[in-house]
């Protein structure tokens, strides 16, 4: 039996939580793989998805749905967007840990959720309370402090801020479950990736099973290391209200915030010290927003 919206269980809040501290623990993994280019970790990534999440669905009994999708060009046209959005955010957020930038893809997933409510408004017309512009204008005016101050834009962040929001916009509109439809974008993603991995192991350029049995089997866990986090968080998303997730979400942020200052130890500054307390009150502007929508 269904659960209903309105109810959190203890199974949701352990399979939430369970992806967000992955999700903010990864920076562990990614740092301990800065030596492999980032294109060819994204490749191993993707590659090694497929296996997983493929077990996953034939356990589930939803390879009926998978055989309909393949059928449809529109679904399938749909799932290369999603596909081409979530390669950059990988991209971007390995490139990021391995030069340093980690509070920059900390700074990126922080005001995501901000970016997604104007995304709502700018393009599917909801209107937006006083608290939630408040919020969202608290956050950009945030993001222009660090620009002045470091005299750049924080180009990663806002890579991965559009890049997410551009996946989870189009993820939305996917019509199929969220376990097909990551199949469906690893599967398309998986012709390029593996192409381009066999191309680097002629070449003689591959990593992957040229270097160290520790990078090999570190790049093999990347599949298990990618798919078990969203499975959680899709399994998670079933069992909590929309609230409970919208807060939990700050949990993974935090952590590659705190990964990045006391493990990386990466300069906090004035520029951030100043920003992202704005950033955390524009999240709390937010999180009341929220919350009130949903007792209404």
């Amino acid at each position: 039996m269904a659960t209903p919206a309105s109810e959190d269980t203890p199974a949701g809040y352990g399979y939430a939580v369970s992806a967000y501290v992955l999700w903010g623990g990864l920076p562990l993994y990614l740092k301990a793989m800065d030596h492999v280019p980032p294109v060819e970790l994204v490749a191993h990534r993707v590659v090694w998805s497929l296996p997983v999440i493929g077990l996953v669905i034939w356990i589930t009994g939803r390879t009926a749905d998978l055989r309909a999708a393949f059928r449809s060009p529109r679904l399938l046209g749909m799932a290369a967007l999603t596909a081409f959005f979530i390669s950059i955010n990988w991209g971007v957020y390995v490139w990021a840990i391995a030069n340093e930038r980690a509070l920059d893809g900390a700074l990126g997933y922080y005001i995501n959720p901000l970016f997604s409510v104007f995304l709502g408004a700018a393009l599917l017309g909801e209107r937006l309370t006083n608290l939630q512009w408040a919020a969202v204008l608290l956050a950009a005016t945030g993001v222009v402090v660090l620009t002045v101050a470091q005299g750049a834009l924080p180009w990663p962040a806002l890579a991965l801020m559009l890049s997410w929001g551009g996946y989870a916009f189009c993820k939305r509109k996917l019509p199929i479950g969220p376990n097909q439809g990551f199949f469906l974008e690893v599967a398309l993603l998986g012709i390029p990736a593996l192409g381009w991995l066999m191309w680097l192991g002629v070449s003689g350029k591959a990593v992957f099973a040229a270097g160290s049995p520790f990078d090999t089997w570190m790049l093999i866990a990347a599949g298990a290391i990618t798919a078990v986090p969203l499975i959680f968080y899709v399994n998670g998303a079933k069992l909590l209200r929309l609230s409970t997730i919208g807060i939990l979400q700050y949990i993974a942020p935090t952590l590659i915030m705190l990964v990045a200052v006391f493990v990386f130890d990466e300069p906090f500054g004035l520029a951030r010290a100043i920003a992202f307390p704005m950033i955390w009150a524009a999240l709390m502007l937010y999180s009341v927003a929220l919350l009130r929508g949903t007792r209404r």
